[in-house]
């Protein structure tokens, strides 16, 4: 089972790995259908000497493991149980030509309501790595979330060296138990609401070698930093010989915005096998090591991290990055404020409401799911297609903010025809000050072809693009006062939800939607939705 520590401002970071498979080559794999069910329940849960009630999923908190092959159908029937609206998002999932499966409530899909069910339908097409699933509406992702673990087809190998073991791994004074010499496949998943993490583990070493359920060009390093919605798999290899100490395994935020944050940190404990069969040394006896991770406002370390990651483009493995681009797109992205709403006490500037916003539109969410109304012509009064490719007021976006900090408001959508090559520039602000950002793009995969600090230059900046080997991912930090760029092909229709992975953003509006349209050709369509699709 998947465990975890859950701090008191609910942060957590879940860990896994995975036994590596067979070395050879494989035939042609059709994939198999997979059926699985998510009973949506309350459940009293004990967590650090404290019982409360929460929703789980079939009472598991973290929920159920889904682990799948490239290639493989999953089924998931969702049955709600408790008095939430309640929708799951299968977060990194491409959804082709599924995206009624996709799962954001009132993006893809109206919310799953109590007594009813839904089943989500999806094959995994050209992905293998590690993902997870999480609720998609209100604040629930806080408790009902879980590991999806991708295999590879039958047979086919990781490309990186073999990993010894599965070793599941807790933080809650969990002990990681190793053998000397052997290596470790560890699965990472940051699936906090609010908070970004560094993670070491003391006098230890790991080796990156996935991210986003991409395999990277490996490096090794002591510390690394996961934002809210991105997965990371290293490699552990353990000391040669027994060192006779034991070591902790910790995980701290990387805070940048002005406002309060947990500084808690969380850890484990990794200890060694004894070499003797016949005799223990108790841990407790031992020497126990603690690493060193940055500073909570570590930048300098946080960039550094970030540009060490690379695709692997491979032969097999290749980085498809778009090199001629059909649209730019240029959004800030950061915070602002809305009036206060009538007999209400507010906490923003001057008795104002705190909001976020994308170039300045503040997301309203729709009553009707935005795809069920395109899908049906019948978007009138639902969204418009409008939503601003630049923004309308042009500032130092990075210097002294403006006085006027209100934001729009508004269910607007870009419009993109299918297959439309897209760079997208997205910009930190300083209003109300500069923070990083992950935001997480539903549909796709994109690569990001440079980031950097101040405002954004589209003269020289695009100089210096990474073109050939740039890491791909489905969520990525914009940097707190910087900007980062990122390229995608608009090949598979839906509406797609872009928004921050920071929970408290995401309420405050700092989200947008992406209509791409059908191609020509019928497996370049949206199929009809599912019979039994919830209605709003």
């Amino acid at each position: 089972m998947a465990k975890f520590l859950l701090s008191s401002t609910q942060f957590l970071l879940v860990l896994f790995s995975f036994v590596a498979l067979s070395l050879f080559s494989s035939p042609a794999y059709a994939g198999v259908t997979k059926h699985y069910t998510f009973d949506i329940k309350l459940q009293n849960v004990t967590r650090l000497c404290h019982t409360k009630s929460m929703v789980t999923v079939n009472g598991q908190f973290p929920g159920p493991r889904i682990i799948a092959r490239e290639g493989d159908r999953l089924l998931i029937k969702v049955v709600n149980h408790v008095q939430n609206n309640i929708t799951i998002h299968w977060h990194g999932i491409r959804q082709l030509q599924s995206g009624w499966a996709d799962g954001p409530g009132y993006i893809t899909q109206c919310p799953i309501q109590t007594g009813q069910s839904y089943v989500y339908n999806f094959t995994i097409v050209g992905q293998r790595g590690t993902l997870f699933w999480h609720a998609h509406i209100s604040w629930l992702r806080s408790t009902v979330y879980g590991p999806l673990i991708i295999l590879p087809k039958p047979n086919v190998s990781y490309p990186f060296s073999k990993p010894h073991k599965e070793v599941p791994i807790i933080f809650d004074t969990f002990r990681l138990k190793v053998k000397p010499g052997k290596t470790y496949l560890l699965r990472l998943i940051n699936a906090a609401l609010n908070d970004e993490l560094f993670f070491s583990i003391a006098n230890h070493s790991v080796t990156i070698v996935e991210a986003d359920a991409i395999y990277v060009k490996p490096f090794e390093t002591d510390t690394l930093l996961i934002t809210p919605g991105q997965t990371t798999n290293v490699l552990l290899k353990a000391k040669t010989n027994f060192p006779a100490a034991a070591f902790l395994m910790t995980a701290r935020p990387y805070a940048t915005g002005q406002g309060t944050f947990d500084n808690s940190t969380v850890a484990g404990i990794l200890e060694y096998e004894s070499p003797s069969r016949h005799s223990t040394v108790p841990v407790k006896n031992l020497p126990l090591f603690k690493p060193n991770l940055p500073a909570l406002n570590d930048t300098s370390f946080a960039t550094s991290f970030t540009n060490r990651l690379k695709s692997l483009a491979s032969a097999q493995y290749p980085a498809s990055v778009p090199q001629k681009v059909d649209k730019h797109f240029f959004f800030t992205v950061g915070l602002g404020t809305n009036p206060c709403d009538q007999n209400q006490t507010c906490q923003g500037p001057n008795g104002t409401k705190f909001a976020a916003s994308v170039n300045n539109v503040s997301f309203v969410q729709p009553t009707t799911a935005l795809l069920q109304a395109h899908f049906f012509g019948q978007s009138n009064g639902v969204f418009s297609p409008s939503f601003p490719l630049s923004p309308a007021d042009w500032f130092n976006f990075t210097g002294n903010p403006p006085n006027n900090t209100l934001v729009g408001n508004g269910t607007k959508v870009v419009v993109l025809p299918f297959n439309t090559s897209a760079e997208l520039v997205m910009q930190d602000t300083s209003i109300l000050g500069v923070e990083s950002h992950p935001l997480h793009l539903h549909g796709f995969n994109f690569f990001v072809v440079g980031q950097g600090f101040g405002n954004y230059d589209p003269k020289n900046d695009p100089k210096k693009f990474n073109l050939v080997d740039p890491i791909e991912r489905n969520t990525v930090g914009v940097p707190a006062g910087g900007w980062v760029a990122i390229r995608f092909l608009a090949d598979n229709p839906g509406v797609w939800f872009m928004h921050c992975h920071l929970e408290v953003h995401t309420s405050w509006g700092l989200k947008m939607a992406w209509l791409v349209l059908d191609g020509k050709l019928p497996n370049q369509k949206l199929p009809p939705p599912p019979a039994d699709l919830p209605k709003c």
